[in-house]
């Protein structure tokens, strides 16, 4: 059995990963990079970069394909294109990037460090009405929230 980190620890030594401030030089110099923001919806309304598009983990793989419900063509299209997966954290990124990649995906990288780098380099971030975000609320958002029964034991 192998746990969460463990997947993410293999994935991340298939995938390539970019920082926050090199992708914000990479948005600076080219318009045709694809931001795909696989968190959960809600996750994304709070918060995200106002560029990327939100196409949720659990759908990924159909939104990549035609004939789904969930096919996102800007994916479908773009096995060849730079694309850039991004989380919360890089760790779902970096599973999701892994497996894009074994679906033919050759210029997929997830964002290391994901938003909350993102958010730490103090780069700008847009909620659901495309307003910009408080970098204060974005800390307190970003600060995790364990309750007890989510500890582990040892």
């Amino acid at each position: 059995m192998k746990t969460f980190q463990q997947l993410v620890d293999e994935a991340l030594g298939r995938v390539e990963e970019i920082y926050p401030w090199d992708l914000l030089e990479r948005l600076e110099a080219d318009s045709q990079l694809l931001l795909v923001d696989i968190r959960e919806p809600y996750e994304y309304a709070a918060m995200h970069i106002e560029a990327a598009i939100n196409v949720p983990r659990g759908i990924l793989e159909t939104a990549c394909e035609y004939d789904y419900e969930e096919t996102v063509p800007a994916l479908a299209d773009g096995r060849e294109r730079e694309i850039v997966l991004i989380c919360r954290s890089g760790k779902r990124s970096a599973l999701a990037a892994d497996v894009l990649r074994q679906m033919g995906y050759s210029k997929v990288k997830s964002l290391k460090t994901g938003m909350r780098g993102w958010s730490d380099y103090e780069q700008e971030m847009v909620d659901e009405q495309g307003r910009p975000v408080d970098e204060e609320a974005a800390i307190e958002y970003f600060t995790p929230r364990l309750r007890p029964e989510q500890m582990s034991k040892t």
